[in-house]
């Protein structure tokens, strides 16, 4: 079983492409692995200070968030969607944004977005209920 967040944000109704100087500044400080470029994404393995990891990819439109564990790697997700002025996909369909971002907003997004001052751990949190490993 896999947990699956995406990242994205919106101009005039368009995904707008990630900020990859955003991206390497939040990621590098963090990777535990090289940084590997493919032909529609660049690939980061993640792993926080209390060794929970992540993998994250980078693509043309969206930012992908593959099976994030329990632990600080949470606040990394949550700075780079922060840092990037993003929003985040819930795997129930919700949609996760800075208030914003209601504005440029796709039509029709609208009815199932949640609309903060800020994306937070604690904004995450209630809007998709707190984080449990899909393993366990």
């Amino acid at each position: 079983m896999s947990y699956h967040l995406g990242l994205y944000r919106f101009t005039d109704g368009e995904p707008a492409e990630p900020d990859m100087d955003v991206v390497r500044t939040v990621l590098s400080p963090v990777r535990a692995g090289q940084e590997k470029a493919h032909d529609s994404a660049t690939e980061y393995w993640i792993r926080a200070a209390d060794g929970s990891e992540v993998e994250i990819g980078v693509f043309a439109e969206f930012i992908s968030v593959e099976r994030p564990q329990v632990g600080d790697v949470w606040k990394i997700i949550i700075e780079l969607v922060d840092r990037l002025r993003a929003g985040i996909l819930i795997p129930d369909g919700t949609f996760l944004c800075p208030e914003e971002m209601r504005a440029h907003l796709p039509e029709g997004m609208e009815n199932s977005s949640v609309f903060v001052p800020a994306v937070t751990l604690a904004a995450f949190e209630s809007a998709a209920g707190p984080f449990t490993d899909p393993l366990t």
